[in-house]
């Protein structure tokens, strides 16, 4: 508005008439918080993707988790196993991403656990590979039972690499796509 004074609360306090400026201040600052409330609510429906998208993700993201985990569970009597299962796990994570958008995810999900899980599932590997040592076996050789074939536990030591494996590589592939959406992020940052 061109002419129009800028009404300040200074400008309040030292007039003595002012009442309608008073007035005039009120409603500019409810339109201005309303305003705000507005941008702050069209900004979070607008992170990530559609309602209809966020809504099959929650319906899908526990299925494709689970089936994640049976893979790598049952990777030593059917095709998969740790590499393979790792992926479908880390994919279901990075399905939350790309629904609800990085803010959201990396709320929930932050650095300091997806370094941990990987850290674990390294540990978890070396740990169970030098328990062949400390038993008196080879290195990678463990004296796990081998059990019948074709059931969940008869291959040994196996099961438990596949799982080291699938903590190893999904936290992996799921730290390395953060990266890339975090560097994507910096870059569009010091285009500006």
């Amino acid at each position: 508005m061109a002419g129009s004074k800028e009404v300040e609360w200074g400008d309040i306090w030292h007039n003595p008439l002012g009442g309608k400026e008073r007035k005039m201040l009120e409603q500019k600052n409810n339109n201005t918080s309303e305003q705000k409330n507005k941008n702050t609510l069209e900004q979070t429906e607008s992170k990530g993707m559609s309602l209809i998208v966020k809504t099959i993700t929650r319906l899908t993201v526990g299925l494709i988790l689970l089936y994640g985990i049976y893979i790598v569970l049952h990777g030593h009597i059917s095709p998969g196993g740790g590499f393979a299962g790792g992926v479908i796990i880390a994919l279901s994570f990075i399905h939350l991403m790309l629904a609800f958008g990085k803010e959201e995810v990396l709320k929930r999900f932050s650095s300091e656990y997806i370094t941990f899980f990987e850290g674990l599932g390294a540990t978890l590997f070396l740990g169970i590979a030098i328990l062949g040592f400390l038993a008196g076996y080879f290195f990678l050789d463990f004296f796990v039972d081998k059990g019948a074939p074709f059931n969940l536990f008869s291959a040994g030591n196996i099961p438990l690499y596949n799982i080291a494996i699938g903590i190893k590589v999904s936290s992996g592939l799921f730290a390395i796509f953060v990266f890339l959406v975090l560097l994507r992020v910096i870059k569009d940052k010091d285009k500006q």
